[in-house]
């Protein structure tokens, strides 16, 4: 195996672009290697961490590990801001992969992880910025899915009957 090569400070902002172009371009594997290359020389590279993550959402559709990988990079931003917010996001792309998929009996785990991502960009709302109103986009970007997708919904309950003997 050939050794990786370490990335120079000096180069990390134009790493960040060029990750950043990767992903624009719909290469989101060679935008994860750029971003693992910043966050060697830089660990706390929020910037990197952040599209490191949504590198691996573009990935959901493709790669089954993706989603686990996004979580667990978003987890570790600084912020619960961002933390809350890139969760979501994770949620809401697998939630829209698997409805792409349209395996049978997938409507009501499509619900549930829009629910989940909801869930987040709530949590993501009440921390937001001050003039940060994406947690509010994305939530509204959620709920038009589940309108536009009706046949979207919660697993019923169903509570057995009590049986009667003689």
């Amino acid at each position: 195996m050939l050794p990786l090569k370490a990335l120079s400070q000096e180069s990390v902002a134009a790493a960040l672009a060029k990750a950043e172009r990767y992903r624009l371009l719909n290469e989101p594997a060679e935008a994860e290697s750029i971003c693992r290359d910043i966050l060697a020389v830089e660990p706390g590279n929020q910037e990197a961490r952040v599209i490191l993550v949504l590198a691996h959402t573009d990935q959901i559709p493709h790669d089954k590990r993706a989603f686990q990988k996004a979580v667990k990079d978003a987890a570790e931003l600084a912020g619960p801001y961002e933390r809350a917010y890139y969760t979501g996001i994770a949620w809401e792309r697998r939630a829209k992969a698997a409805h792409t998929d349209n395996a049978p009996g997938s409507g009501h785990t499509v619900y549930e992880w829009i629910s989940k991502a909801l869930d987040h960009f709530e949590d993501a709302e009440r921390l937001r910025p001050q003039g940060n109103d994406d947690a509010v986009l994305r939530w509204n970007t959620c709920v038009r899915f589940l309108q536009h997708h009706p046949n979207l919904g919660p697993r019923s309950v169903e509570v057995p009957e009590a049986i009667v003997s003689e």
